[in-house]
């Protein structure tokens, strides 16, 4: 590490890096930390995004940059571990938050190849932010990583098969890692948000005509923000919480699912039943 570059670190200047921060969550995340004094990198396929909101965090007085990256080529993350090192002499936190909405629709009429596409995304592309930035914050001997998985994760809402698959893994390879990690100074904390305005169903599929557009119009309604998730991502992180759970209902539709599961079911019903009508 450079003397500038440990100069910083000493006078409290972190650092992190943000997959898929161009847009939606990431963004939110983004402008959150920045906010906060950290520096912060931005990560994305949108090259024009990426700058953009790079211009938007230089101008709340944040140090800021954006890299190309792709989650799916280990190469890119590798790539961006090394800019990040000889750009600020490493990373303090790692959000790996790239992800798409998949396909919704019955098992039978999804094709696997959408369900590679979004497994590969938002379940590989989390396995290798973790495998490829471990080694640094090992060596560093401290780090953090923000997961972003979903309540559908821990829901399992029908019609959902590839997406929940992919999010409940995210949420094992995080309770993986947090004792995995632990002895080497490495927080861990998994987003599980239900429903919020943002750019998600961008990238959704359908086999069924109508849900993408039922499912756009329930994140537009819901009370709960982008900004509002990353609070409490920012918070949970501080306070080195391993869950971030912001959404009241299904924080309480877990709870029921693990220690009343036939209550959770019912319940569970119903709600399907309005949305997939």
């Amino acid at each position: 590490m450079s003397s500038k570059n440990r100069q910083s670190q000493e006078q409290g200047q972190k650092r992190i890096f943000i997959t898929g921060g161009a847009s939606g969550l990431g963004k939110a995340i983004a402008k959150k930390y920045a906010k906060q004094g950290y520096k912060v990198c931005i990560g994305d396929l949108n090259e024009e995004r990426g700058l953009a909101v790079v211009q938007e965090l230089v101008s709340l007085g944040a140090q800021a940059h954006y890299l190309h990256c792709d989650v799916i080529k280990i190469t890119d993350l590798e790539k961006a571990k090394q800019a990040l090192v000889e750009l600020w002499g490493g990373v303090d936190v790692v959000v790996n938050n790239a992800g798409v909405a998949g396909t919704a629709g019955p098992i039978e009429d999804v094709s696997m190849a959408d369900w590679e596409w979004v497994i590969n995304i938002n379940l590989l592309g989390v396995a290798r932010g973790c495998k490829v930035f471990t080694s640094l914050f090992k060596l560093q001997g401290s780090g953090y990583f923000i997961n972003v998985a979903s309540a559908a994760g821990l829901m399992n809402a029908p019609q959902m098969s590839s997406y929940n698959a992919s999010k409940a893994g995210v949420i094992s390879i995080s309770e993986t890692l947090k004792f995995e990690l632990e002895k080497f100074n490495i927080g861990i904390s998994v987003v599980c948000p239900a429903f919020f305005k943002t750019n998600l169903t961008e990238s959704m599929k359908s086999t069924v005509k109508g849900v993408t557009k039922r499912i756009a119009k329930v994140m537009e309604h819901s009370k709960v923000t982008a900004d509002d998730v990353a609070n409490d991502i920012f918070n949970s992180h501080q306070q080195g919480q391993f869950w971030v759970l912001s959404h009241k209902l299904e924080r309480k539709l877990w709870l029921l699912k693990r220690y009343l599961p036939s209550l959770f079911s019912r319940i569970m019903k119903k709600q399907m039943a309005k949305l997939l009508a």
